[in-house]
């Protein structure tokens, strides 16, 4: 699976592209932004592109119109293929956001609802009870995703909404040649609708990439054989940023034991989940860490732990902002252009020592040495060995351990490293060593 290879760079179109915050009805093809970035998501260590939604929706794409159709505030279709088809020139895949759980009011189907009531041939297309009232006072009773009624929940049983949401996506890959789907929600998708989904996509287009949104809850229920490939891993999101801040690395090596250690219990080992230090529905990392020195470090990790990393458009090069009650607007922004910086440049070495090195996409979790400050894990694959060192203290640090071997290759610098009379590390460093004898 090409996924499990890759480096995903996530981008929020309506925001990017500074589109009108509510629906206005005007086509303007936005989305020819995307073009001029390319070069920079390339440069950043990126090979695929996750977009956020793009279908015809009341504001801020979660609440879809209509499938079928790019929302107008990005462009017609056409410019979208358009787009899309400069990406894989440039050799970047593309994934889109699946919102397959609700709608929005204004889903063609839920309309034809508000007009015919009991005689709309879609009344069954939605929980829907006309023995009660909404909050918009539509005269009947629906149901909302978890309680807020502009998003309208869809009836995954029905095999009718099934038949439409699949011939949806089968026009997304005959025009848009696109190479897989994000599931918004896939803690709340029923199971029966993923295996169904999955079997669809299967014989749709070859290696086709599905990754759910797994806020909570176990990732076993969504990723397998005959389910998702892959899941968001919002627990060692949270590990990552909290072990820096509370300068405490046990946190996320403990939940990295849990998940892809040695031991038989561990809960995803041989699983391949899309890792994160931000994204469009929490702060910006460099506004949550109390240390700017930490910065490049949690990327080091992100990128050397187990898992497929993803970049937040803006944060490669530090960008900041905090999540407020009530909107997410500003963490979606318009840039007028790219930046490439010292972060920015650290990130893509990360990146290309994350691609080229199969220890570090596929090799399995082994902690090695453990501090508060310092923490030092082998990644293993294919006979290949590669030592990962962080050190997040302000001052160096000497590692004492038996490494098995004589000498290792910084792949983020070329330098050699000889384990004899133990490894220091300097301080606020991250250090990619491949054993080479």
């Amino acid at each position: 699976m090409w996924a499990y290879e890759s480096v995903f760079y996530q981008i929020y179109p309506l925001g990017f592209c500074g589109a009108p915050r509510e629906n206005d009805g005007v086509t303007v093809n936005r989305i020819a932004k995307v073009s001029g970035w390319l070069d920079h998501i390339k440069a950043a260590g990126a090979n695929a592109v996750y977009m956020s939604p793009v279908f015809e929706s009341d504001s801020h794409g979660y609440d879809t119109r209509d499938y079928s159709k790019i929302d107008c505030r990005l462009g017609s279709n056409a410019d979208f293929a358009d787009m899309c088809k400069k990406l894989h020139d440039k050799g970047l895949k593309i994934v889109l956001d699946g919102v397959f759980n609700h709608v929005g009011r204004g889903f063609w189907a839920f309309k034809d609802v508000q007009e015919k009531k009991w005689d709309s041939p879609y009344k069954d297309w939605f929980n829907i009870s006309f023995g009660g009232n909404s909050p918009y006072n539509d005269g009947f009773w629906y149901e909302g995703w978890e309680g807020h009624y502009e998003l309208v929940k869809l009836n995954l049983r029905n095999p009718a909404v099934v038949e439409h949401i699949f011939s949806c996506i089968r026009g997304w890959v005959e025009e848009f040649d696109i190479d897989g789907l994000r599931l918004d929600v896939a803690y709340l998708l029923d199971q029966d609708f993923i295996r169904r989904l999955r079997s669809f996509c299967d014989g749709l287009k070859p290696e086709f990439f599905l990754v759910g949104e797994m806020i909570h809850g176990d990732y076993n229920r969504v990723v397998g054989d005959g389910l998702l490939h892959s899941c968001t891993n919002y627990e060692c999101y949270k590990g990552l940023y909290s072990s820096f801040n509370s300068m405490n690395m046990f946190e996320i090596i403990h939940s990295l034991k849990n998940q892809f250690g040695p031991e038989n219990w561990c809960r995803y080992r041989g699983k391949n989940l899309l890792c994160f230090v931000d994204n469009h529905d929490v702060t910006r990392v460099a506004s949550i860490l109390n240390n700017p020195n930490h910065l490049p470090l949690i990327y080091g990790l992100l990128f050397a732990m187990p898992g497929i990393p993803c970049v937040y458009y803006g944060s490669e090069w530090g960008a900041e902002a905090k999540k407020t009650p009530g909107s997410d607007d500003n963490l979606r922004p318009c840039f007028d252009a790219p930046v490439f910086n010292g972060l920015t440049r650290q990130i893509a070495a990360f990146a290309k020592a994350h691609r080229e090195n199969p220890e570090l996409t596929r090799g399995d979790f082994k902690d090695i040495v453990l501090t508060n400050r310092q923490c030092i894990f082998r990644r293993q694959a294919d006979g290949q060995r590669m030592f990962v060192a962080i050190n997040a203290d302000d001052k160096p640090y000497v590692a004492h351990f038996d490494a098995q071997a004589g000498r290792a290759m910084n792949v983020l610098t070329g330098q050699w490293h000889d384990f004899g009379g133990g490894s220091e590390l300097k301080p606020y460093s991250v250090e990619y060593w491949k054993i080479v004898d």
